[in-house]
């Protein structure tokens, strides 16, 4: 048994076990359906902050443009959904019944070829994965191979995801504009509003993050994670044993896109919309400070970051709806400034250690207790002896009459 909590310890699994407990058992028991339903928004985010574990933490590339493969991902999943619910019966009072109610507004007669794959499930699922995929094997293919890195391929990422932004707000008639893809409800028939569907949704999507933090912490624990480290610190002296680092770049960049997608996807099948809000600059930023402010070096310090963040933003605008702005900033800039290595960092600096110094202390006490006592032995119980009471003379004590 103790053999192997101890090899827990060395993988880092103890840590997986230990928020999938807080996830799948504490947290719905603890919250009601609307508290759950928002944590289960908050995890969608956590599929973008594990990505920038691995490409920004591991593999020293930051990214600034997540949002738009969660952007990808959320809207490929929502297309499949807002053509479910554009069949011609609930849209028989459109001009053009059997496409979606904003095609119609813009006066476009008949469903594009681009909208043709959505309309089977399973070829969404492999879009949802593909799509985001694709796009960053184009973007970090065409960077790295020319050895562009640092800041300059942040502010690339940052164009991109103006660039898709702008594009989809601009073709309105194709994505909905602005206001994005609404009043998703169905999947194949199946309500997604009802309790008990947004309790599979979360389960669901829990599963699926657990999943995904068990492949990248197996990345990181094979010879692959180890280049990556290598590649991170000494970029050149990597190339100069013969690996070709470009090739580990983009491979983690894809990786983190296809995670990204699978977080857009989720987010659009538990909240039933998507808009271009979550592709641009902005969204991308924060799904960044998602991972500084839990440790961009912990996969499971990402998730508990995306939580912490995501709680605050919603508790401070109920609370302060007029400061909230101020007070996210203060929180975001006092996290910083005081655990540069974010959360993680924090139990791995502080906590941790007061607690293996604890533990030692308890320990040499029990020690020292046991050779004390084994020096000197306690005497042997005494037997004990009953001592007769003596007897009274006759009429000593007794009442006269």
């Amino acid at each position: 048994m103790t053999s192997l909590f101890d090899s827990f310890k060395r993988s880092g699994l103890w840590s997986v076990i230990v928020l999938a407990i807080l996830l799948a058992v504490v947290l719905p028991a603890t919250l009601d359906i609307f508290r759950l339903n928002l944590v289960g928004k908050y995890l969608t985010y956590a599929f973008v902050a594990v990505g920038l574990v691995m490409v920004w933490g591991y593999g020293g590339v930051l990214s600034l443009g997540q949002g738009v493969f969660f952007g990808l991902g959320g809207y490929a999943m929502a297309m499949f959904l807002k053509l479910e619910a554009s069949d011609p019966e609930t849209t028989k009072i459109q001009s053009t019944p059997g496409i979606p109610d904003f095609m119609d507004w813009n006066q476009i007669t008949e469903l594009p070829m681009l909208w043709l794959p959505f309309k089977s499930l399973p070829l969404t699922l492999i879009l949802v994965i593909a799509l985001p995929t694709a796009l960053a094997w184009l973007i970090s293919f065409a960077m790295f191979k020319r050895r562009v890195g640092g800041v300059y391929f942040a502010i690339i990422t940052q164009a991109v995801a103006l660039i898709l932004s702008v594009l989809i707000i601009g073709q309105q008639g194709y994505t909905g504009g602005v206001n994005g893809m609404t009043d998703l409800k169905t999947v194949l028939g199946w309500d997604t509003r009802t309790d008990s569907a947004k309790y599979i949704l979360y389960y669901l999507c829990v599963g699926l993050l657990m999943a995904s933090i068990l492949l990248c912490l197996w990345i990181q624990k094979s010879k692959l994670g180890t280049l990556l480290l290598a590649m991170r610190d000494k970029e050149d002296r990597v190339r100069f044993s013969g690996y070709d680092v470009s090739n580990f770049k983009v491979f983690t960049f894809c990786l983190a896109a296809a995670l990204s997608g699978i977080g857009g996807a989720m987010f659009a099948l538990q909240v039933g919309f998507m808009s271009p809000s979550f592709v641009g600059i902005v969204p991308s930023i924060e799904m960044v400070i998602f991972a500084a402010v839990g440790g961009r070096m912990s996969l499971v310090g990402a998730v508990y970051g995306a939580l912490l963040v995501n709680a605050g933003k919603t508790f401070f605008s109920e609370s302060f709806p007029d400061l909230w702005l101020f007070l996210m900033a203060a929180l975001f800039i006092g996290v910083t400034l005081a655990f540069p290595t974010g959360l993680a960092g924090l139990w791995e600096s502080h906590i941790k250690p007061w607690w293996l110094r604890r533990t030692a202390e308890r320990k040499l006490h029990a020690e020292q207790l046991a050779a004390a006592q084994a020096h000197y032995p306690e005497p042997p119980p005494k037997a004990s002896r009953t001592v007769a009471e003596p007897s009274l003379p006759d009429g000593v004590g007794s009442q006269s009459a």
